[in-house]
């Protein structure tokens, strides 16, 4: 059993991202268990040489305990929302990231989060964490899409996730070959491929391209 932690860039139980995660958690293959993170909001501000206080002790627990973890944030400012960016400021002081799989989530279109998603990928290299890239989708969705129980109905997403966590737990198992392959280039493809596509479930990779003509 593979545990990943899912962690929201918003501090909102209301927001589009914490709604993916949500529907993540409650969509995941059963041989994946997911820890929904809630804690963003009552972090204590970092401060550098401080011990860390229970909340962060806690988080770094849930860290530890994890396989790999998967974000989704929203962008303000042009970079990443203060909160996230404080949560990261602890575990890569702490060392908790190094070496940790990582993979993100994106639910809005093209040109609205790649302040929030390169800020991201650089904090995360910084830590140590190994990005996942074939692990990291967009699927741009709707408010109108998160049903009254805060889960997202859009089908779209529920194939993106499971492709997504199977690929994430594929790409943390899978060795480097010392000879260059077929599988290796084909890993770096910026769309997870999609287990029983049908006409109109396309969706999109991590640096914006489109997915290839067989998804469409």
């Amino acid at each position: 059993m593979t545990c990943v932690l899912l962690i929201p860039g918003s501090t909102r139980d209301g927001s589009l991202h914490t709604a993916a995660l949500r529907t993540a958690a409650r969509f995941a293959p059963p041989e994946i268990t997911t820890m929904l993170y809630g804690g963003l909001r009552a972090l204590p501000a970092f401060a550098p040489g401080e011990a860390a206080p229970a909340e962060i002790v806690e988080l770094r627990a849930l860290i530890v305990e994890a396989d790999a973890i998967l974000f989704s944030t929203p962008e303000y400012a042009g970079s990443l929302p203060g909160s996230l960016k404080n949560l990261l400021d602890w575990l890569v002081d702490g060392g908790d990231l190094e070496g940790k799989p990582v993979a993100w989530l994106s639910v809005v279109g093209p040109g609205r989060d790649d302040g929030a998603r390169a800020a991201l990928e650089s904090v995360l290299g910084h830590g140590g964490a190994r990005v996942m890239k074939p692990a990291c989708v967009r699927i741009p969705l709707e408010m109108a899409a998160v049903d009254e129980s805060g889960l997202v109905t859009d089908g779209r997403l529920h194939v993106a996730l499971g492709d997504m966590l199977h690929v994430l737990i594929q790409a943390m198992v899978e060795t480097q070959p010392k000879q260059p392959s077929w599988q290796v280039h084909s890993s770096v493809y910026p769309v997870v491929v999609q287990r029983g596509a049908r006409p109109g479930s396309a969706y999109e990779g991590p640096s914006g391209q489109s997915a290839p003509e067989w998804l469409s």
